[in-house]
């Protein structure tokens, strides 16, 4: 699936948004969609509306914002349903904005497995890169769609958790929370890391 246009490609847009409330400590996520899919999925952090928007006046100059719940629905239901632990796949439309290396890695992201890990290497072997794990940090760092383009299942090495945008203690909720909701079937991969970098068998 074709992730979105390359950066620089800037355009008139409008863009329809929404803020929901997710479990503590994930909180308030902000959303906002063009007519071809979800661009940010985003941690609010205290931050209102008017400042997310602000945040994106260098990416989105000429765009014209729009307050939809309904546009969001479909998105938020899913959400929804994924923090309750009855959603594993999303199936939506995605229109982020990236550089083709960043929309490549947002792409190989995509397709790990819900209650699975990778590390940065792994995601560095799979996008042809294998020399390039630093990249691939950057990358996810720049990641515009959080938890969907599923960025807190690339750990450290060592099974560690490291940084993430979102902060460690919700990328500790993530994996917990796949780990618990994962259907037990055979190898479910990867190891799970504590706050300490132990290791610990996935649930």
């Amino acid at each position: 699936m074709a992730l979105g246009p390359r950066l620089g490609y800037l355009r008139s847009v409008r863009l329809a948004y929404h803020m929901m409330s997710a479990p503590a400590p994930i909180g308030l996520l902000f959303l906002a969609r063009t007519a071809k899919g979800l661009r940010y999925l985003e941690f609010m952090d205290r931050k209102s509306i008017k400042r997310m928007i602000a945040g994106h006046a260098a990416d989105c100059p000429d765009a014209k914002w729009e307050a939809s719940l309904l546009e969001l629905k479909p998105i938020t239901e899913q959400l929804e349903a994924y923090f309750l632990g009855g959603l594993r796949e999303f199936e939506l439309p995605l229109d982020p904005v990236g550089s083709d290396f960043q929309l490549t890695v947002w792409g190989a992201l995509r397709k790990i497995p819900f209650g699975q890990t990778r590390t940065y290497g792994d995601v560095a072997k799979t996008v042809g890169r294998p020399k390039a794990p630093r990249a691939i940090g950057l990358a996810n760092h720049d990641n515009p769609i959080a938890i969907i383009i599923p960025c807190h299942r690339v750990i450290g090495a060592d099974g560690s958790l490291t940084g993430y945008g979102g902060g460690m203690p919700r990328k500790r909720w993530l994996i917990d929370h796949e780990a618990k909701h994962a259907k037990p079937a055979g190898r479910t991969g990867d190891l799970f890391a504590t706050a300490g970098g132990e290791k610990r068998s996935s649930r």
